[in-house]
Formats: structure tokens, C-alpha cells, sequence
């Protein structure tokens, strides 16, 4: 695929009519606190200020409080915690939290990577072409446990839930699923960034996403999703907490002892990844494979 550049960018809304950037910036201090941050110094010595410093952070609810304080906490995490995890922080992993960085700087840019971009023609005309392949049969609309076992593979790469594969042996491991609106309006921006997060617990949505910004379309109309997040449905989020990935380790040990089972991304690990993560898995997985059959190979020569 070629690529478009695109940067991420994500405001809070916090009612009222004022919307201030995620993840906190220099914008975000001065927005909340009413007065002027004239430099990166100034909004270091603020976050110093307001950092509540504990001897052990446990949870996400430590993690916030420790790094940026109460205020904050209360006015950008708590509610839309608890709304995306149905979980209170203190009852989350601080890995949780630990994702959304606070900065002194004005860079309002969700991500820091080097390179960031969006496939030119999307996702889907970019799998396409990946799956576009003499040696590559596409079964849509199949799941995988309906197929007989002896039509399958000798190497078998696993993306789905790994409690799921062994049909729930040691007990179900928790997700956290989403349920989508979708709306498209007569106008060529809803708002102003791609994504508004809306922290208050009240609001029954947790963000707003406007795909246009991602695609860079150009159109008089534009297309929104309200996500809401729910304890029933597809499992999209892994839950951190400590209990869960004990039992998620009962299954990796199971996983183990199986030749040529190969379990990969956010459900087959249980780990709460990036895109980008993910896709490095992925790459470190092959890796790993094609290094294995060049010792085969080689120990067989």
C-alpha cells in the first residue's frame, strides 16, 4: 500500500462547550486552571505541583493520581475508566493508564511515534491485497472451530480468544466489548479533531470518532460513530487485572505443549496492544518461525 501521513488527534470534552487535548499538554493545564503556562517549564513545575507521590502504584487510579493528581484524575480518567472498563481504577491494572502520558509541551499529538501514517486507500483494499495470493484460500463468514481438524495445517496461527481454542478448560476469561452507532450528516465536519473522548460518567457514549480525518476524504457529507462500551458482545478489550492473567497463564502453559500452535494478538495473548504492537508481534512471531525451519533445515542437511 502507499501511505497518507496522519497524525492522531484527540480532545476531551468536558461540557459546557470546552474541549481541551488528549493526553494532557500545556493546552490542557491552562485550560483547567484558568491561567496562562507561558512555557514547558512552567507546566512542569504545575504537573510537580499537583503529582500526589506514592511508595507503591498499584492501580490505574495510582498511576493518575501519582503522576498528575486528584483534579485531574477525577476530571479526565475516573469516569471514562469506569464507563470503558464497567471496573473502578483502583480495581485496573496501572497498565491501563499508564498508556496516556501527561506532557509539558504543546504537542497535542495523541502519538509521539516517528513515523505515522494511514494506508492511502484504507484497511480493507490494503488486506486485500495481502490475502490476494495463489497460495492463500479466504473462507469468510467460517469459524474456525466448525472446520474439521484434519483439513487444517500443520502450523496454525491464532488470533482469537486463547480460552476460547481450548473451549473455556479453565474457566472464561473477561473482555470488554463495544457496540457502535452510526450516523452520517449533512455537513462537512461534526468536529474538530477525528476522535472526542467524553469523560463524564453521565454521558452514556465514551468518544465520538469522525472518519474523514483518518481517510482525508472530501466530501460535503461526513460519517460518525458513537462507541458505547459493554460487558456483553465481541471481545475487543483483554481486562488487566491480576486475577485475570493468572488464569490467562493456565492457558499460555496449555498453549505450550502443543506443536505448531501459534497464538498471536490482543485475545490470543490477552494483552491490551496497540496496532502497532500488534503488527511487531506478528513480525517477531514469523521471525521466530522461519528461524526454527532454517534450524530444521539445517540440522537435517
Amino acid at each position: 500500500t502507499d501511505w497518507r501521513p496522519y497524525e492522531h488527534r484527540v480532545l476531551a470534552d468536558l461540557g459546557g462547550g470546552l474541549r481541551l487535548p488528549m493526553p494532557i499538554n500545556r493546552t490542557t493545564l491552562a485550560g483547567i486552571f484558568g491561567r496562562p503556562l507561558p512555557d514547558d517549564a512552567a507546566a512542569e513545575a504545575l504537573l510537580r505541583d499537583l503529582a500526589e507521590p506514592m511508595t507503591t502504584v498499584r492501580s490505574a487510579r495510582d498511576m493518575v493520581i501519582s503522576t498528575v493528581g486528584r483534579r485531574l484524575y477525577e476530571t479526565f480518567f475516573e469516569g471514562y475508566t469506569r464507563k470503558q472498563w464497567g471496573i473502578d481504577p483502583s480495581d485496573l491494572d496501572k497498565s491501563v493508564t499508564a498508556r496516556v502520558p501527561a506532557r509539558a509541551s504543546l504537542d497535542d499529538r495523541y502519538f509521539l511515534d516517528r513515523f505515522q501514517a494511514m494506508p492511502r486507500e484504507g484497511y480493507t483494499r490494503m488486506f486485500e491485497r495481502m490475502v490476494d495470493h495463489e497460495r492463500i484460500d479466504l473462507a469468510l463468514g467460517t469459524d474456525f472451530h466448525d472446520l474439521a481438524r484434519e483439513i487444517l495445517a500443520p502450523l496454525t496461527i491464532y488470533t482469537g480468544p486463547i480460552d476460547r481454542y481450548f473451549d473455556h478448560r479453565f474457566g472464561r476469561l473477561p473482555y470488554r466489548s463495544l457496540e457502535f452507532r452510526h450516523e452520517t450528516h449533512d455537513r462537512r465536519r461534526f468536529q474538530e479533531v477525528a476522535t472526542v473522548n467524553y469523560p463524564d460518567a453521565a454521558m452514556p457514549w465514551t468518544r465520538i470518532t469522525e472518519y474523514k480525518y483518518l481517510t482525508g476524504q472530501r466530501h460535503p457529507q461526513t460519517s460518525i460513530t458513537y462507541e458505547f462500551a459493554r460487558a456483553d458482545g465481541d471481545p475487543f478489550y483483554p481486562i488487566p487485572r491480576a486475577e485475570n492473567r493468572a488464569l490467562y497463564r493456565q492457558y499460555e502453559a496449555l498453549a505450550r505443549t502443543i506443536p505448531g500452535l501459534h497464538f498471536v494478538g490482543r485475545l490470543g495473548t490477552y494483552q491490551y496492544y496497540n496496532m502497532d504492537q500488534v503488527v511487531a508481534q506478528a513480525l517477531a512471531t514469523y521471525r521466530r518461525l522461519e528461524a526454527g525451519e532454517a534450524a530444521q533445515i539445517a540440522a537435517g542437511a
